[in-house]
C-alpha cells in the first residue's frame, strides 16, 4: 500500500503544478481505493498488501496518511480527512513501543513482529518521514497529541541518526540505506528553522553525497539521486544549507539518464530503479519515477528563477 500512497500524493502534486485534469481524476481514484477498499476500518490501519492477509507497517501507514491529505487539500472530501486522522491516531496507539515505534505489526492481533538488521524491519531515523502525517494534521487541526508525538520522534531521530550510516559493510546495502536516510532528511525539511534540524540537514547532505558518489560506480539507485536533489533544493530555499549548484547539476544530469523512452506506455517516461556498473537494471520503479519527476521539475524551477512550491507537497 505504500506505493499506492505515494501515487495519491504524486498525482495530487502534478495537478497542482500543471492543472492537469487527468492527474486530479487519477488522484481521486487512488484515494477512493485507499479509503473504500484498502482501509481496514475495524483495525484502523492499512495492511501491507490488498487483499491478501498481511502485516501492517508504521512507515506505510504514514505515507498513505500523507497521500490522503494531499488529495484532501484539493478536493476537501471529508472521508479522506477522516481516514487520514484516524489512521494517524491509530499509528500512535498501536505502534508505540515506549522507547521507539515498532516497524511492523502482525494482523489482526497487532503484535510486534521480530525486528532484524534490514532497515525496513527495524526502527530508526527514517521513520520520521512517516510521522510527517502527524506533523501536518497537528498543524491543520491543532492536534496536541499528534504534535507531541511528532516532537518525540523527531528528537529520537536526531539523537540516533549518526548511527544509521553506513550501517553495513556491503556497499549495495549502504546504497539502500542512503535511500532510507534521505527519508529522515526529507522529514527535517518540515522544521528547518530549528538549529538542530538545520545542522542535521547540512551534515546529512554531505554524508549522503559522499557515499552516493563513492558507491555509484558499483551500484546506484535513481531514487537516491532524486531524494538528495530535492533535499538540496528545499534546504537552500529554507536557508538551512546553501545550494552547491555544481554538484546539484551533476546529480540532476545523472538522474535524468535513468528515464526511459519506450513504445510500451507502461514504461515510457518511467525511471529505472538503478544501475549496476554500466548496466541499467531492467525494470521501472513507480516510486523512483515519482521522486525523479518531482526532483527534476523542482530543479527546472530553480534554474528558471521560480520559487519552489510548499515543501508539504514533497512526496
Amino acid at each position: 500500500m505504500e506505493i499506492t500512497g505515494y501515487q495519491a500524493g504524486t498525482l495530487a502534486w502534478l495537478h497542482v503544478q500543471t492543472g492537469d485534469g487527468d492527474s486530479l481524476r487519477g488522484a481521486i481514484e487512488v484515494a477512493d481505493f485507499l479509503v473504500d477498499r484498502a482501509w481496514d476500518r475495524t483495525l484502523g490501519v492499512f495492511p501491507f498488501e490488498y487483499p491478501q492477509p498481511s502485516p501492517t507497517y508504521f512507515f506505510d501507514n504514514g505515507i498513505i496518511v500523507r497521500g490522503l491529505l494531499a488529495v484532501w487539500r484539493i478536493t476537501k472530501t471529508p472521508r479522506y480527512w477522516e481516514v487520514a486522522q484516524i489512521c494517524a491516531e491509530q499509528m500512535l496507539r498501536d505502534f508505540d513501543a515506549g522507547f521507539d515505534f515498532h516497524p511492523i505489526l502482525s494482523l489482526p492481533a497487532k503484535t510486534a513482529e521480530l525486528r532484524d538488521p534490514r532497515w525496513s524491519r527495524s526502527s530508526g531515523c527514517y521513520q520520521l518521514k512517516a510521522a510527517l502525517g502527524w506533523h501536518e494534521i497537528a498543524h491543520l487541526a491543532d492536534h496536541k497529541e499528534l504534535h507531541t508525538a511528532w516532537d518525540r520522534l523527531r528528537t529520537q531521530a536526531l539523537e540516533g541518526h549518526d548511527e544509521f550510516l553506513p550501517g553495513h559493510t556491503d556497499e549495495e546495502r549502504v546504497m539502500d540505506r542512503l535511500h532510507a536516510y534521505c527519508y529522515f532528511l526529507e522529514a527535517l525539511l518540515a522544521t528547518p528553522q530549528s538549529p538542530d534540524c538545520a545542522r542535521a540537514i547540512a551534515i546529512g547532505v554531505q554524508r549522503v553525497a559522499y557515499l552516493l558518489h563513492k558507491i555509484a560506480p558499483v551500484f546506484v539507485r535513481s531514487d537516491v539521486y532524486a531524494q538528495l536533489l530535492r533535499i538540496r533544493l528545499y534546504a537552500d530555499a529554507s536557508g538551512a544549507l546553501p545550494l552547491d549548484s555544481h554538484t546539484a547539476a551533476f546529480e540532476a544530469e545523472h538522474l535524468a539518464a535513468f528515464q526511459l523512452s519506450s513504445p510500451d506506455p507502461r514504461v515510457d517516461g518511467g525511471f529505472c530503479f538503478g544501475k549496476k556498473g554500466t548496466e541499467m537494471l531492467p525494470y521501472v520503479n513507480p516510486v523512483s519515477t515519482d521522486f525523479a519527476v518531482q526532483a527534476l521539475h523542482l530543479w527546472h524551477l530553480r534554474q528558471t528563477g521560480v520559487a519552489l512550491p510548499p515543501v508539504a507537497g514533497l512526496v
